[in-house]
């Protein structure tokens, strides 16, 4: 998807195949091609495709026996054609395959945008200024989000009705059970509390990316800015507290290790906002005066990423992941679990 991603894995399918299929399925693509996957990621893998036509990205569910709600490429798909007209900054989606036969697994194709990817949120490579515009443009693409009229996007089915926080604690619940290798008691105590305090539903009701984090945005190469929001498989019709809890996450996150965060840092030598003023910035644009139960929709985003990264584990395990770090990463639940422990127990 972008420069300052390797591409150096090998693929698994054949790519002539690939080639004589996209030929018939996109306007103006012209083969031979090649791919080469991209290392980074967890979950569904992705691919640089190189052809006469042009350059361009596939994404493809993982093989092998998978969790009946996961890696669903066809929902990736569907939300970037719909917001392909609005203010929110995403790849073309040009065709959805969901003949197994032809690579041996579902996939899309996308466009590819030459940008930034920055996986360190301290942004070590840019200066004060450079890193207050990068976070102002996340937070500006984050309220153009919860802003998107789902109605004019043809996205008023995209979700389920009702409490969006009681869905969500019930289907990752199950899905860290359908999953769990050990017993972490941090998890279990999760489970038991989220639902046990969970507020009120309020009726707030947007479209949501459901990953939103540094990581998963390119910005253009020069300019300060989002050209392209992705890897949208969590998408859903839900609460927006969601998304900004689980970007106020790495402002919690230690500062070392494989999933890099902002804890120990200090925020303003480096001339990023504090979360409180984050927080601050977004609900302005939104037209808020806080977020109250602040408490609670962090420690639901720990515990969602716990539990998330725990599949990650079981299918590293399984012989089934994307990533060779796949098995440092699922060892992250345990200490992210124990982090919302201490939220909730006021640290």
């Amino acid at each position: 998807m972008t420069d300052n991603q390797s591409t150096d894995q090998d693929v698994d399918f054949h790519q002539g195949k690939l080639a004589d299929y996209l030929e018939s399925n996109i306007d103006n693509f012209n083969g031979p091609l090649t791919a080469k996957k991209f290392t980074g990621g967890q979950s569904n893998p992705t691919y640089l495709i190189t052809a006469q036509s042009g350059n361009y990205v596939l994404r493809r569910k993982p093989p092998g026996n998978l969790l009946k709600s996961a890696h669903a490429v066809d929902r990736e798909f569907r939300v970037m054609q719909a917001l392909a007209d609005t203010a929110v900054p995403v790849p073309v989606a040009y065709h959805l395959c969901d003949d197994d036969s032809v690579i041996g697994s579902m996939f899309f194709i996308m466009g590819y945008k030459t940008g930034r990817i920055f996986w360190d949120p301290s942004l070590p490579e840019l200066n004060n200024s450079e890193r207050g515009e990068i976070y102002e443009d996340m937070n500006r693409v984050l309220a153009s989000l919860h802003n998107v009229d789902i109605h004019a996007a043809g996205l008023a089915d995209f979700g389920k009705p009702g409490n969006y926080f009681e869905r969500q604690v019930g289907r990752w619940s199950k899905q860290y059970r359908a999953t769990e290798t050990e017993t972490i008691d941090e998890m279990d105590l999760l489970i038991q509390w989220l639902p046990e305090n969970m507020p009120a539903d309020d009726g707030r009701v947007s479209l949501i990316h459901g990953d939103y984090r540094l990581d998963n945005m390119i910005f253009h190469p020069r300019e300060n800015r989002v050209i392209a929001l992705i890897d949208w498989e969590l998408s859903t019709l839900g609460h927006p507290f969601a998304d900004i809890s689980n970007q106020c996450m790495q402002w919690r996150m230690p500062c070392e290790g494989e999933i890099k965060g902002l804890g120990g840092l200090d925020r303003s030598a480096y001339g990023i906002l504090t979360e409180q003023q984050y927080v601050s910035a977004y609900c302005k644009k939104m037209g808020l005066q806080s977020i109250p139960n602040w408490t609670f929709y962090l420690a639901f985003s720990f515990f969602r990423f716990a539990a998330i990264l725990q599949g990650v584990f079981k299918r590293a395990i399984d012989g089934n992941a994307s990533s060779d770090k796949a098995f440092q990463v699922g060892k992250l639940t345990r200490p992210l679990a124990a982090t919302a422990v201490d939220l909730i127990d006021g640290g």
